[in-house]
């Protein structure tokens, strides 16, 4: 079934707001195994069953393995002079944008994009240190002149968090807005929220927003060697005023159940295209559904490395999302965003019990076991994932979660099978260590 009609539902016909931000497209390249994911089917087919695409690189970690020639089919003719200084975070960032464009209906090639606003999300510099590094260590007195301009093209390129943003701008040609977003695995999603304002202002009618980010599995095992050494020198300290040790990424990530210990990484991007609905209308472009709010607030510790476990502030953050012209009670769906972090999930299950009370029945499920903990690119998945299982009317597992913790305020939608539910309304949440807690109220095409 490829998720481009709720087959109950029939398609739109022009209820709704004209600068509502309704979303017309879908582009992923995340991990699939032994070949990349780059569909909206392809990431239903994996999340609807609960599928793990992790693999073992002595940690569990979700690689996309996208060869140089997989890339060159998707995106031929881009000049060699700037391709071959090309990060994987410029290709996962370009396919995933290439991807939804095709999703929906969109030529880049004819221009279709030549005013759109072109939003990335980055959380992590992997990508970045190598081109920094070169360029810090080259003698200008003695190095060839065509081996600095290599030099000076490929960090122009990557060696800030803008580099997916400058290299999308270009494909795109596009003389509307673009910059990026960085606070962490919360970047995509507050991106989503800029585009939603910029749409409703008048500023835009077409958005392109983009989460990607790029992980060193090398700095991963790396962290867990020096995790397990520094675990003797926490427990000396008594833990005194310390916050929690990091967990550790040597086993399968497991987020809601009692069994969780872990979190297990997953490079990749995603990529959500929003347009006015008067835009998206007048071109006939199937709605997969709006963004009808968005709200971001932060924990106000001092630590920066801490997050506030009571949920408060991400209790905040969905009430400013709900304001006045919605209910909690409409809302039975919540998208979490659960790396297996205890924390994370305390402060989920928290949040869920002052917004609905005690007796909640509210479904909460997390992807993220599905293809990694991948940073940026969580709000847009996230996003993508929820507005599809409202078109098909079922809500995705939790994967790898099989036994759920006690104490949950939510059913976390264990196993490997889809639940169904029909519903038009949904949140999506995410995070970043020691900042922003973001906040998404999702709607079906038709949702008031």
């Amino acid at each position: 079934m490829s998720p481009r009609r709720h087959p109950s539902r029939p398609a739109p016909g022009g209820s709704g707001n004209a600068r509502d931000a309704v979303v017309t497209g879908l582009g992923f390249c995340l991990p699939g195994g032994a070949e990349p994911v780059f569909t909206a089917a392809q990431v239903w087919d994996i999340a609807s069953q609960g599928r793990t695409v992790l693999g073992r690189y002595g940690v569990h970690f979700g690689a996309v393995h996208l060869g140089a020639e997989r890339f060159e089919e998707r995106l031929p003719g881009i000049p060699e002079f700037f391709s071959r200084h090309y990060t994987n975070a410029h290709r996962f960032g370009l396919v995933s944008l290439v991807e939804a464009c095709a999703d929906a209906d969109l030529d880049v090639a004819a221009g279709d994009l030549g005013e759109a606003a072109v939003l990335v999300g980055r959380g992590s510099v992997d990508a970045n240190v190598d081109s920094y590094i070169a360029l810090l260590g080259v003698d200008p007195d003695s190095a060839d002149p065509i081996d600095i301009l290599e030099m000076l093209v490929a960090a122009e390129q990557a060696a800030s968090p803008s580099d997916v943003a400058v290299v999308q701008g270009a494909l795109t040609r596009t003389v509307g807005p673009c910059f990026t977003v960085s606070c962490g695995c919360s970047s995509g999603a507050v991106q989503i929220g800029n585009a939603r304002r910029l749409i409703a202002s008048g500023e835009t009618d077409l958005a392109v927003v983009t989460g990607v980010d790029v992980f060193n599995v090398g700095l991963i095992e790396k962290g867990q060697r020096l995790l397990h050494g520094a675990k003797h020198a926490y427990e000396a300290m008594g833990a005194v005023g310390m916050p929690e040790p990091m967990p550790s990424f040597d086993s399968l990530m497991r987020p809601y159940d009692r069994r969780a210990d872990c979190i297990n990484h997953g490079e990749g991007s995603a990529t959500v295209i929003l347009e006015s609905r008067e835009h998206a209308e007048r071109r006939g472009a199937h709605l997969y559904g709006q963004v009808l709010a968005a709200a971001m607030t932060r924990d106000g510790l001092a630590n920066p490395l801490s997050a506030d476990d009571s949920g408060a502030q991400l209790v905040r953050a969905v009430r400013l999302c709900l304001g006045d012209r919605w209910r909690i009670g409409q809302v039975p769906y919540i998208n979490g965003s659960s790396d297996g972090d205890a924390v994370v999930t305390a402060m989920e299950a928290n949040a869920v019990r002052e917004l609905y009370g005690p007796d909640s029945t509210v479904l909460l499920s997390s992807q993220e076991g599905c293809f990694g903990h991948h940073g940026a690119a969580s709000g847009c998945v996230g996003l993508g994932l929820t507005l599809m299982m409202m078109e098909f009317g079922e809500v995705c597992p939790t994967a790898n979660c099989e036994q759920p913790a006690d104490g949950l305020s939510f059913d976390p939608v264990p196993g490997t099978r889809t639940r169904p539910l029909d519903f038009d309304h949904a949140l999506s949440f995410n995070y970043q260590i020691g900042g922003v807690k973001h906040a998404m109220l999702l709607g079906g095409p038709d949702a008031t």
